[in-house]
């Protein structure tokens, strides 16, 4: 795992934020080689008001108060309504330990709005990293057909290549949410990365990391309180272990290059939008792994399959040493 740079990641999140996003922007916050330049919400693990909250909070926990933060969409493109995730999450996105105290206030502009004028001032510069349902990308593709020239890149988590899915058989969430939106986003002419459940469900915080956290300061104590809701869960549905995912905090790290990927090809990506059994799917083209996956025609579309060891320890190491919140989180 490397994290040498010579420049920052200038990066837009786009957060449902639940508990792994909470990982996503803490991570953002706190590692000296991202620049984050504001953070969007939309619904996915609950609803885009709590994750307007919950986003505002981590940010003035972090001492980020000044990052702006703008509201995005209430529900999927299809106008059917929002059905969150708070199962996973808890009530209020945080294990239903979350603070009391509400910081900050979002900005005037929409999400989209806000990507778009963030993405005109600094053209060429910014990173967009969507760890929800992705449609605000959606919505500023509309709002500015020439986004794809104007970013970086997109760093998505969501989809899956080869593992099964985790809302149906072969759907990832976020990608399932909002499948039109997704389809959208997934053809616009942009270098996409898919951070997908082929790696997420593999790179995992285990016991020894969050007692590292409880031994750190406020701020790991804060991470490490949130996600016991979200640990059992995943300890009882999926692991049958004490093992912990931290989905949304790999894409931010991949596109910081703060971890690198050992496998992952350029392919062909599409998004299943019918209303079948595979509504939802990302189906990746990979029929090209016995030939070390030559070059697909219109590809743009990186899938890593697997990354390099090292990211749950830095993470860990990261928050236990970031001291304690610059706001009150009880």
């Amino acid at each position: 795992m490397s994290t040498s740079h010579t420049a920052k990641t200038a990066m837009i999140l786009d957060c449902d934020t639940g508990v792994d996003d909470t990982m996503a922007i803490m991570l953002a916050c706190l590692a000296p080689e991202i620049e984050l330049v504001g953070v969007t919400t939309i619904w996915g693990n609950v609803h885009t008001p709590i994750a307007t909250r919950n986003t505002l909070n981590i940010l003035a926990m972090c001492g980020k108060g000044d990052v702006p933060v703008a509201h995005g969409a209430e529900g999927p493109s299809n106008g059917d309504i929002a059905d969150p995730a708070y199962f996973v999450h808890g009530d209020d996105g945080q294990g239903n330990k979350g603070m009391k105290a509400n910081y900050g206030k979002p900005v005037d502009m929409s999400a989209a709005e806000f990507i778009v004028d963030a993405c005109r001032k600094r053209p060429g510069e910014i990173e967009l990293v969507p760890v929800g349902p992705l449609t605000n990308i959606a919505l500023a593709l509309q709002l500015e057909p020439n986004l794809p020239n104007l970013v970086r890149g997109v760093t998505v988590m969501g989809g899956t290549a080869l593992t099964p899915g985790n809302v149906s058989p072969v759907a990832e969430a976020n990608i399932w949410h909002d499948p039109e939106a997704a389809d959208v986003v997934f053809r616009a002419q942009w270098p996409i990365t898919m951070v997908g459940l082929d790696v997420t469900m593999k790179v995992l915080l285990e016991p020894k990391h969050f007692e590292k956290m409880n031994n750190g300061g406020g701020i790991s104590k804060y991470m490490a309180r949130i996600t016991e809701f979200y640990s059992d869960f995943y300890e009882k549905y999926t692991y049958n272990k004490p093992l912990t995912t931290m989905h949304d905090a790999i894409a931010v790290a991949l596109a910081a290059g703060l971890v690198k990927a050992k496998v992952s090809p350029c392919v062909n990506v599409e998004v299943d939008i019918t209303n079948g059994p595979g509504r939802g799917q990302t189906v990746c083209d990979l029929r090209g792994v016995y030939m070390n996956f030559p070059p697909q025609e219109g590809a743009h579309c990186y899938v890593p399959l697997e990354l390099e060891d090292g990211l749950p320890d830095y993470f860990t190491n990261l928050l236990a040493s970031a001291g304690d919140p610059a706001v009150d989180v009880s």
